[in-house]
């Protein structure tokens, strides 16, 4: 493990750093126990205090866990992928909203990355991936539903969609590029899209991929990308007229 220090940098931003890269590397393997804080200490040339400081970075991004007693001490933690969904949306989120991603690149980025999983969840998917794609489109059907209720509906669907693909890694990586997006893609277009239409579109989607027919799926996925651009071009059409 890499214990040198820059002493101009956060000294506990490093130490976790240099533990984190540790564990990645295979270094420190899952259930292993860290050195004693005082043996950290001692190999960074650090205080207690920052040594601390490190082990509470490492802990909140679930890195590690601690346990007291004689045999208690800081342990490399097991972490799954369904942990890890929480960090992967607050980061995408944060990510979109700083930049100011504009609309047509989000709504590429996470349609294309979509298409790529479409046809394994039409080989893969569960009855139960299946059965909450149609409950979701029962509910998108619903008169009195709000937009938010809405939104969160179509997140609701696409995350099924992605996760009947069967595959962890996939599901992890597009847990961002759906639930982040599809806020920001719902706000825009809201005013201007028609249920009927979306729902319409999810209904393709599941009847494909229940018939396991991954090009209608797919095509249906392109139908929907090429709406949503639409409806984005309507909104700021509308836009400029009023200003």
């Amino acid at each position: 493990m890499r214990t040198e220090l820059e002493t101009d940098r956060d000294l506990s931003m490093q130490i976790a750093a240099a533990i984190r890269d540790a564990i990645v590397e295979g270094g420190l393997i899952v259930d292993q126990r860290l050195p004693s804080e005082a043996e950290l200490c001692e190999q960074f040339g650090v205080s207690r205090p920052t040594v601390r400081e490190a082990l509470k970075r490492l802990a909140a991004q679930n890195l590690i866990r601690t346990q007291r007693g004689a045999s208690g001490g800081a342990f490399v933690n097991r972490m799954s992928f369904e942990e890890a969904y929480g960090q992967q949306i607050t980061t995408s989120t944060l990510l979109l909203s700083m930049n100011e991603v504009d609309f047509e690149t989000a709504c590429e980025a996470r349609y294309a990355l979509e298409r790529a999983c479409i046809a394994l969840s039409a080989q893969r998917r569960s009855a139960d991936h299946l059965a909450t794609m149609r409950a979701e489109i029962h509910r998108q059907a619903q008169p009195g539903l709000t937009d938010e209720a809405f939104c969160a509906s179509d997140v609701a669907f696409h995350r099924a969609l992605v996760d009947g693909a069967m595959n962890p890694v996939l599901s992890y990586q597009l847990a961002g590029a759906v639930e982040a997006t599809q806020p920001l893609m719902n706000m825009i277009t809201f005013t201007a899209r028609s249920r009927e239409e979306i729902v319409g579109l999810h209904t393709r989607i599941a009847n494909a991929i229940e018939a396991q027919d991954g090009a209608a799926a797919d095509q249906a996925l392109a139908d929907l990308t090429a709406y949503t651009l639409t409806l984005a071009e309507q909104v700021r059409a509308a836009r400029a007229q009023r200003g």
